[in-house]
């Protein structure tokens, strides 16, 4: 038999191509107001609804409050979601129709569970003068979508790494688990949310849980995935199966937010504030917001605090039904 002829041996198992690394743009959203705070928005997209639970991603600043306004949010309602405020200047100020009053400072995590319902409010503190930092969105599964609502306040404690080039690699992880570090927070799937800041010239190479997807979110600097460069603002898609990625950072250091998870595994409506499992359950949610707002509170979303003077109506809902994400 010629060598051509012989039965070739099986593939050996490939690590998943530097290819499979995606950058996702953001694009620009203002947030309302005379003056339209803006934020960059990564989550959700065209190509990418989803990174695990991770279903929204609003990256702003540093803005200076005196030209922008700051954050001026008032009452509004959330659905079937977990909201995540994580700053890297300033400071915000959160009530919700628990009695929660609280604020969030840089290096700290607010974490609210919607659940079957809730409204808060959020405003930068008259304190601050430069605001920067995300909002943050968890999908709720099905099966914990109609959940109690809550809030928690968990302030994680740092730790270094040491990096390859020069110095140490600084980590909060705020949710979820990283290199042996876990946050005590509840959330309802397995994911992991943390801050990296590298120093200029190093390079980290970072194990990964192979059964999460993740997205790297670049807030300051150059920062190189693999082979693949992304700039301020941009997020890095790592699809299934990464065990590791190479950070490495430019000239000056980098700051950036891990966001990885388990696949969701089941498809969403998203709709304004409201997450469901199919156009119906949003059009409910919008039409007890707008029934509840009208007197200040009910059953469904709370009663709203005496500090708030008025709340958002939500918006008309399109003419066509809202198609599932995921």
């Amino acid at each position: 038999m010629r060598d051509s002829d012989q039965p070739l041996p099986p593939a050996p198992a490939a690590a998943a191509p530097r290819t499979a690394l995606r950058r996702l743009t953001p694009r620009d959203v203002p947030l309302g107001g005379p003056r339209a705070m803006s934020v960059r928005r990564t989550l959700p997209q065209r190509e990418q609804s989803l990174i695990g639970a991770w279903c929204f991603a609003d990256h702003y600043g540093p803005d200076d409050v005196a030209t922008t306004g700051g954050m001026a949010v008032p009452a509004h309602p959330h659905t079937g979601l977990q909201t995540v405020s994580w700053l890297f200047s300033g400071s915000i100020e959160h009530r919700d129709t628990l009695g929660t009053h609280a604020l969030v400072h840089p290096g700290e995590m607010n974490l609210m569970t919607a659940g079957r319902g809730i409204a808060h409010s959020e405003h930068s503190t008259p304190e601050t003068s430069v605001l920067h930092g995300v909002q943050l969105w968890l999908a709720l599964p099905a099966a914990h979508r109609r959940t109690a609502p809550a809030f928690e306040h968990h302030v994680p404690e740092p730790f270094t790494v040491p990096a390859d080039g020069s110095g140490d690699v600084r980590i909060s992880v705020f949710l979820g688990e990283l290199l042996g570090r876990r946050s005590p927070v509840r959330t309802f799937t397995r994911l992991v949310g943390a801050e990296l800041t590298l120093p200029a010239g190093a390079v980290l190479t970072l194990p990964l849980a192979v059964d999460f997807e993740h997205g790297l979110l670049v807030d300051t600097g150059a920062l190189s995935v693999d082979e693949l460069a992304a700039e301020p603002g941009e997020m890095v898609h790592v699809p299934l199966g990464a065990e590791q990625v190479r950070l490495g950072a430019g000239d000056a250091p980098v700051r950036l937010l891990l966001l990885g998870g388990e696949p969701l595994g089941e498809q969403v409506v998203m709709w304004w504030n409201f997450v469901g499992v199919d156009h119906d359950e949003v059009a409910r949610a919008r039409e007890d917001w707008q029934a509840e707002r009208e007197v200040a509170g009910g059953e469904r979303f709370g009663s709203f605090p005496p500090a708030w003077p008025g709340s958002l109506p939500a918006p008309v809902l399109p003419p066509l039904r809202l198609r599932p994400r995921g």
